[in-house]
């Protein structure tokens, strides 16, 4: 019971605090990506085996930059041709392996390109959902809400409906707490949800409402599935001790940051 108390509470300010800087201004929730892509990108370095201070740093930084130059492409501040920047993060993460002498290729790439993929990309994309000239009356504060609503009541429902009827694992080997009825039960909850909001809102069409529910538990489900394939190989319970009750950014976002590349792609084709 005083887990339960405790994962509410701290999930609630947490809400509050993404709510609110969502909905200030885009660079209110620009600079909390950042702060979250920088602590993920660290928390991405403890499951890949990386704990060398000066390595951690060099990741950090540049999946942090990385981020920001996506980030203010999208709000304006930079010209687009500033995107050809992201070319050299993959040549970037070979040379810090080439002059490691302590971790090879496969930890720092992992490291790095799975924390620019997994944390900068989508944070940056969010950025980019207040861009009107991508997604006219779509653009702003609401599909970016509407974004994290659709994946958090797929978690809530999926976590409520497995404990209460849950019987048949899902994926065992990496998650052996997934069961085949919890995925129901968040694809239920989740496409009633998202049609009821789209039938009371003129500004989201049914289909595009359809889509954005589908990709949100499809997608949402397989983001924690590898999250948790990355803490098992790991050997840890959690990503980080961030959220009291939640674990680190990554087990918070794990399936908002797998599912936002794919929703923002459905929404930018339809």
């Amino acid at each position: 019971m005083k887990e339960l108390l405790t994962r509410t509470v701290s999930g609630l300010i947490f809400c509050l605090i993404l709510l609110g800087c969502i909905l200030f201004s885009p660079y209110s929730f620009a600079v909390l990506a950042l702060l979250v892509v920088a602590i993920g990108a660290f928390e991405m370095a403890r499951l890949q085996g990386v704990t060398q201070p000066l390595y951690i740093i060099k990741g950090v930084g540049l999946v942090g930059a990385a981020y920001a130059v996506a980030a203010l492409v999208g709000l304006g501040v930079l010209d687009r041709k500033w995107l050809l920047v992201e070319i050299l993060i993959p040549f970037l993460s070979f040379l810090m392996a080439l002059f490691s002498t302590k971790y090879s290729f496969k930890q720092l790439s992992a490291y790095v390109l799975g924390a620019a993929f997994f944390l900068a990309l989508p944070f940056s994309l969010m950025v980019w959902m207040y861009c009107p000239d991508l997604f006219a009356e779509l653009a702003g504060p609401r599909l970016i809400i509407l974004t994290f609503c659709s994946l958090w009541v797929n978690d809530i429902f999926a976590y409520l409906t497995g404990k209460l009827l849950g019987r048949h694992k899902l994926f065992e080997r990496i998650s052996p707490g997934k069961t085949i009825e919890g995925s129901m039960g968040g694809l239920v909850f989740t496409i009633a949800g998202i049609l009821v909001f789209s039938h009371y809102c003129d500004w989201l069409p049914f289909h595009e409402a359809l889509g954005i529910g589908l990709i949100a538990v499809v997608l949402g489900t397989l983001g924690d599935l590898c999250e948790s394939m990355l803490k098992r190989q790991a050997g840890v319970k959690d990503s980080g001790k961030l959220i009291p009750g939640h674990g680190g950014v990554l087990d918070r976002f794990d399936s908002v940051l797998f599912s936002v590349p794919f929703i923002f792609v459905y929404l930018l084709l339809v």
